[in-house]
């Protein structure tokens, strides 16, 4: 049953693994997002936002936002470089689960999330910049995973650009090609499909994520960690196996 899921994470790439393995990051991406703004109050994959908010606040003298959108800022980016680090040093290591362990790590950290949970209600004021710090590097963490395997070519929490990409598509697929001579504009249909895809896996997630911390809580978060970890269990287990007999 694993081999199916193995090739998600393994080194040899196609684009169709590449794909499997961002829809399920998508997923993932839009269910941690929505959830964690029911949680927080804030959606934490979109920068651009975050940034806007911290020139806002620096304007308005809000030093205590500013504060705390460099520090999300910050944590997103350190999200990604732990992405590159763990994925150069399991390579230069020859593991078969080098693109799984930011996974492994995501996955943890979705957990130290949902243990979160039980402690906002009483330290309110203390575990919430943390609490959004953390899924802010989470997915800095995730947004690099998909995008170092895929080689930019897919991203997982970067909807605006997405979306942008498939109303590129989109208008080529629609466009009137009626000058005699000329040559036509035709869509790339798999980049289509591509970007329609990892948006509507995002949205779905977003949905489960809603419909889960309403209803569950902070708990919700452990069959995410456990996707995750699922995608990474028979490599990890290879790499383990190889190191013992080593």
């Amino acid at each position: 049953m694993f081999a199916p899921i193995h090739g998600f994470t393994s080194l040899q790439r196609t684009p169709q693994t590449d794909l499997k393995l961002g829809t399920v990051l998508a997923f993932v991406g839009g269910a941690a997002n929505a959830g964690g703004f029911l949680a927080v109050g804030q959606y934490t994959s979109h920068m651009t936002g975050i940034v806007s908010s911290l020139a806002d606040n620096l304007v308005l003298g809000q030093f205590v936002l500013v504060g705390a959108g460099l520090a999300s800022l910050l944590a997103f980016l350190l999200g990604t470089m732990c992405t590159v680090w763990l994925v150069n040093w399991g390579m230069r290591r020859r593991l078969r689960s080098a693109y799984g362990l930011p996974l492994i790590v995501e996955a943890a950290l979705l957990l130290v999330f949902g243990l979160f949970g039980a402690a906002l209600s009483l330290w309110h004021t203390v575990i919430l910049p943390v609490t959004v710090v953390l899924l802010c590097f989470i997915m800095g963490l995730q947004n690099a995973v998909i995008t170092k395997i895929s080689k930019a070519r897919i991203r997982t929490t970067h909807v605006t650009g997405l979306v942008t990409d498939l109303g590129i598509e989109l208008g080529r697929l629609f466009y009137m090609n009626r000058l005699p001579g000329a040559e036509p504009v035709r869509a790339d249909r798999r980049r289509l499909r591509v970007h329609a895809q990892l948006i509507a896996s995002f949205l779905l997630g977003g949905i489960a994520g809603a419909f889960g911390f309403k209803f569950v809580g902070y708990v919700s978060t452990v069959p995410l960690a456990l996707a995750l970890l699922l995608l990474v269990l028979r490599p990890a287990l290879d790499d383990w196996q190889r190191l013992r007999a080593a």
